[in-house]
């Protein structure tokens, strides 16, 4: 069985400032990153957490009060954690705040009842969470922690978050190249409509030469459509920026959390599966919740000897990445003295 030492986790990655941790809902994510997190902290690296977790239990492992700003653990320790309502009115916000600079006012009301309903489509939290985690991931970056860990939400939704920044640079692709085609449709028409402009230039200049008259064909003031484009092209770049840091292995690592169980690990199995597509390998693969094989009480002894059997499969599985265990606690592990020494070696 090649389990290594857990401590190896830690060491593995000292040198990756990007850590993404994922599996199954209740497999330990949480208590996995919060750990991470509260090591590094314990050694004076600068470490912040951020959970895209909608559950909302970093605060309660951390002990700590924690809500959609960045609130500080200790002095090393700065945890966020998202509120995905929060996210999604502050995302639609930024909509409406831009629609409204080149849309007619009458039609404002409408398109605030529009956006309303938006909400609540398929893929509106997602794409603001998305967003989000990536306005978090750049503006740390240049923040100079050493150590950004995502404590992210069950397997389904981590996938789509970290493969979205390509998808939604590539709609945000859509959206200006059809922007640039009404942009020229609109050049052509004041092209042909310049002719008739001109005809009448001198007998306006006149009549302004005599009397206040505004200028109909004074300088216009900069194209509506351009706010919009900033805010495109700002937000393509977002999205560029966090999937060349998503890609980079040498900055970002994944780590898979996951029980000795059925169910955990035919879902990890889907998840490397997918991961490996978009070229986004795990680095390190965690078995929480194991059990130590020597147990007296007979329930305990044929549960730790399922489980030996469960790892034999998860390494012939895994083959290709290194697998660490936890085992069992007799407490629950809270506050970030009992998850940092989760992971320091065994004196």
């Amino acid at each position: 069985m090649a389990l290594h030492a857990l401590h190896g986790l830690v060491d593995q990655l000292a040198t990756q400032p990007i850590i993404f941790i994922g599996g199954k809902g209740g497999v330990g994510k949480t208590t996995t990153a919060a750990a991470l997190a509260s090591y590094y902290a314990s050694q004076q690296k600068k470490t912040l957490i951020v959970s895209t977790d909608p559950a909302h239990s970093l605060g309660d492992v951390l002990n700590v009060r924690l809500n959609n700003e960045k609130t500080a653990v200790t002095p090393y320790f700065d945890a966020i954690e998202l509120n995905p309502d929060v996210i999604v009115d502050a995302h639609f916000a930024q909509i409406e705040s831009t629609i409204k600079s080149y849309a007619n006012p009458d039609m404002m009301p409408k398109i605030r009842e529009h956006l309303r309903l938006s909400k609540s489509a398929p893929g509106a939290q997602e794409a603001a969470m998305l967003e989000s985690m990536c306005q978090h991931l750049i503006t740390a970056a240049d923040a100079n922690y050493q150590h950004i860990i995502f404590d992210t939400a069950p397997t389904g939704h981590t996938l789509r978050l970290l493969v979205l920044p390509e998808m939604m640079g590539a709609w945000t692709d859509g959206l200006l190249a059809q922007q640039r085609r009404q942009a020229k449709l609109r050049s052509v028409a004041n092209h042909l409509d310049s002719h008739n402009q001109k005809s009448n230039q001198k007998d306006i200049d006149k009549k302004i030469d005599k009397k206040d008259v505004p200028n109909p064909f004074a300088a216009k003031k900069p194209d509506r459509w351009e706010q919009a484009v900033a805010v495109l092209e700002k937000r393509k770049a977002l999205f560029r920026q966090a999937g060349i840091l998503l890609h980079d292995r040498t900055k970002t690592a994944i780590v898979l959390v996951m029980t000795a169980d059925v169910l955990p690990l035919a879902e990890t199995k889907r998840a490397i599966e997918q991961l490996e597509e978009s070229k986004l390998n795990p680095s390190a693969i965690v078995i929480n919740q194991l059990i130590a094989p020597a147990q007296s009480d007979e329930f305990w002894r044929l549960r730790a000897e399922r489980q030996q059997q469960l790892l034999q499969d998860i390494d012939n599985s895994f083959s290709n990445y290194p697998l660490y265990p936890i085992y069992l606690q007799q407490t629950d592990v809270r506050g970030t003295e009992a998850l940092g020494a989760l992971l320091r070696p065994l004196s």
